[in-house]
């Protein structure tokens, strides 16, 4: 099932890390974000691994641990795996396809050269984190 780009553009637009971005800017994130049909059991993120590409649920259900604890189930709109987008930390959870999932898939190295090209996604990213974190600390 191939998505329509537009399907693509409004399934980025519902991330808050691209929640500051303009239609064009959403549009230019969803051209590099590729769409993959992954069996259950497929693992997309293991605890622990350097993560290199972020997620989009569009279809099926995803499960997240942390070592042995069973911390949430992710549905479709659901994301994982933003930390991989700007910076080479360790995944801080393993999340497992718990049904045939259906995903968006953006690469660190195509978002990095698209923040090159794009500096003003560069800045609302990085605005919409520093709200995340100001978020937490509350």
């Amino acid at each position: 099932m191939a998505l329509r780009r537009d399907a693509k553009t409004k399934a980025i637009a519902k991330v808050p890390l691209f929640a500051r971005c303009s239609k064009r800017e959403l549009a230019l994130v969803a051209g590099i974000a590729d769409e993959l049909d992954l069996p259950a059991g497929k693992v997309l993120t293991r605890e622990g691994a350097v993560g290199r590409e972020f997620f989009v649920l569009l279809e099926g259900s995803a499960e997240v641990r942390t070592g042995d604890r069973k911390r949430a189930v992710l549905g479709p709109g659901e994301f994982l795996g933003e930390i991989a987008l700007v910076s080479s930390r360790p995944r801080t959870a393993t999340v497992t396809a718990a049904t045939p999932v259906y995903v968006l898939v953006i690469r660190d190295k195509e978002f990095r050269a698209l923040l090159q090209r794009v500096p003003s996604i560069q800045v609302k990213v990085l605005e919409a984190l520093a709200d995340r974190l100001a978020a937490d600390a509350l």
